[in-house]
């Protein structure tokens, strides 16, 4: 594990991080552009191992799909709980919502930090402070380049921090374990989009007149 390797990789992690910063002045009529191209261009200069071709594309999608339905379940029964349904209710959701759902989650959003951070970072990281190292220096990493999505929502910065830094290191986790970078695209898909699901249902529900 030679220091060069050890820079590359804190180099890489703190780009990622100020790239965070940077993302939310592009005007939005650009997303999902920016993120893509960022992304795969890193995976393909790194030489992430992606996995998306068989055997271990089917590895991803088995393992893939069944934390996706575990997370979607939570979420459904998360969402039927009245305070969440309230909090929900006041959730900032962008213009353009049908194109949120098909494209800037799946490409600005799923792709483009799994890409990013599982693929070109792990594989970076990994090859620096090793296997364990490398997972915790890509979730914090991840972790911390929330911070603008936090204040542009008002959402307390340390809890997002802490809550996305540990969804990383589970996206981390599911990439190892199964060979695939589908595994975690997947999961990170599921909880994106049930959220956004549970957000439109929430505030649909919040202006819907109750009889009696």
């Amino acid at each position: 594990m030679s220091a060069g390797k050890r820079a590359a990789a804190l180099g890489l992690a703190a780009g990622l991080v100020g790239w965070g910063l940077v993302v939310p002045r592009f005007p939005s009529r650009w997303h999902p552009v920016p993120h893509t191209v960022v992304a795969t261009t890193l995976a393909m200069l790194s030489g992430a191992p992606l996995g998306l071709k068989p055997p271990q594309l089917w590895s991803g999608l088995r393992l893939g799909a069944a934390t996706a339905a575990s997370v979607s379940a939570g979420v459904a029964a998360t969402t039927a709980l009245p305070r969440a349904r309230t909090e929900l209710s006041g959730r900032a959701l962008p213009d353009g919502v049908l194109r949120w759902l098909l494209v800037g989650i799946p490409l600005g959003t799923v792709w483009s930090e799994e890409a990013a951070y599982r693929g070109a970072l792990g594989t970076v990281a990994a090859e620096a402070f090793g296997p364990g190292g490398g997972r915790l220096l890509q979730s914090a990493a991840f972790g911390l380049s929330h911070i603008a999505d936090a204040r542009g929502t008002s959402m307390p910065v340390l809890p997002t921090v802490l809550i996305t830094g540990a969804a990383g290191w589970l996206f981390g986790w599911l990439h190892d374990r199964a060979g695939s970078l589908l595994a975690p695209m997947l999961a990170h898909l599921a909880i994106n989009e049930a959220g956004a699901v549970a957000a439109l249902w929430a505030r649909a529900d919040a202006n819907t007149p109750k009889s009696g």
